[in-house]
């Protein structure tokens, strides 16, 4: 097996055709593990010294990526950590092709065992429960001279989504909830007919992109102070400002909004990737149309779509907030990895 380190950035230009290929036949195909999403997120951010890691066979052909870089702690020394950082990319994973994870994890582990002297400590999360990452890798660390511990860090809650929305309402949720969200539609359908206006709209070719990024990240910084928090940070700006048009030309956005008397009143930013929903933000006007609850109307338009699209899952990813498990989630947890 053929095994490079490289740590220059043109590294992403250089893996530009491979990336996505490797991607797609690998055990963790989500958007997060796109070549869009870390070559946009590294010019963004740039935290540390590349060191990804890349695996190939005696045909030269591309079999795994361990898309790495060293971050410089001041308590822990020289960390080793996913592109895509743990507060923006909600999974992480090796990229490994499924036929060669053996090989590849093995060689993986003998490239760190001999490399210690370049790290301190590797610190790897958002790690999908599925992986062979957690499930293989391990005894190879440690049969190279690494001691390694894999923990719960988190929980993705998803809906696996039935074949129609009735079955949805009437199976995925509970009864109590089902009637509320059914009551929050016809409020807010009935306003429509005869009161206002009311209608929700996903962003297509027809919309300037860069406009609608804008009206989301002013809902999402109206709706919490954590976000407008967030959003005070020019880097976070700046990888939204590029990565989500990138995503958009992929076909792989589904920013959408609800609309009250021609006015935002509510959004979300999704993925659509693989069959599934990822919900990755939202943003709410809470000073107006509170009485019509808009959040959970166009969530639930969201839901919907998803169900007629014939989309399978509905991912809310990470945090266990309550509104999640109201609309029918189930937990699934993602992990974290640590070695030295």
């Amino acid at each position: 097996m053929n095994v490079q380190i490289l740590t220059h950035p043109d590294l992403f230009e250089v893996l530009h055709d491979e990336w996505n290929t490797l991607l797609q036949n690998s055990h963790t195909n989500t958007v997060f593990g796109t070549w869009e999403w870390n070559s946009h997120w590294w010019q963004a951010y740039q935290p540390g010294d590349l060191w990804v890691i890349t695996f190939r066979n005696n045909s030269d052909e591309l079999i795994g990526i361990a898309p790495f870089f060293i971050d410089h702690d001041d308590e822990k020394g020289r960390v080793v950590r996913f592109i895509g950082g743990e507060d923006v990319t909600d999974y992480q994973d090796v990229i490994v092709s499924c036929q060669d994870s053996d090989a590849v994890y093995s060689c993986l582990a003998h490239t760190l065992g001999e490399r210690h002297d370049a790290f301190d400590v590797i610190d790897i999360c958002n790690i999908p429960q599925d992986s062979p990452t957690r499930s293989k890798w391990l005894p190879f660390l440690e049969e190279n001279g690494l001691t390694a511990t894999v923990e719960q860090n988190e929980v993705c809650p998803i809906i696996p989504l039935p074949e129609t929305f009735d079955a949805y309402l009437d199976n995925v949720m509970d009864s109590k909830q089902g009637r509320e969200v059914r009551r929050k539609m016809r409020k807010a359908e009935g306003y429509s007919a005869q009161m206002g206006s009311l209608s929700w709209y996903i962003v297509d070719d027809t919309h300037d992109i860069n406009a609608e990024l804008k009206k989301f990240m002013a809902l999402m910084a109206s709706s919490h102070p954590e976000k407008a928090a967030f959003l005070q940070d020019p880097q976070h700006v700046k990888f939204f400002e590029s990565v989500m048009p990138a995503l958009r030309d992929k076909g792989w956005l589904q920013l959408n909004f609800l609309v009250i008397d021609g006015e935002p009143a509510a959004t979300y930013l999704n993925f659509d990737y693989e069959n599934m929903i990822l919900v990755y933000n939202s943003g709410l006007n809470p000073n107006k149309f509170s009485h019509l609850s808009p959040g959970i109307v166009l969530l639930t338009y969201n839901i919907q779509h998803a169900i007629e699209q014939g989309r399978r899952v509905f991912d809310f990813l990470r945090g266990n907030e309550n509104y999640k498990y109201r609309m029918g989630a189930q937990d699934a947890p993602i992990y974290r990895i640590t070695a030295q």
